[in-house]
């Protein structure tokens, strides 16, 4: 794997975990749970991504 596409790869998992986390915490704090709930169900939210369709998805743009 070149460097090139090493990196798009750590970026898209990065996104991803983002996108994880503030689904997690939005998700938490709709349902009521204070601050300190919502973060951890946020990282609940990124431990519990599925890397492997990270990796199998396609790169934006390059359907």
């Amino acid at each position: 794997m070149q460097d090139e596409e090493r990196l798009t790869l750590a970026t898209r998992v990065r996104e991803a975990c983002i996108e994880a986390a503030l689904v997690g915490y939005d998700d938490a704090a709709i349902a009521g749970l204070c601050e300190d709930g919502a973060i951890e169900a946020a990282i609940g939210a990124i431990q519990k991504l599925d890397l492997q369709s990270v990796i199998d998805s396609p790169e934006p743009g390059k359907t």
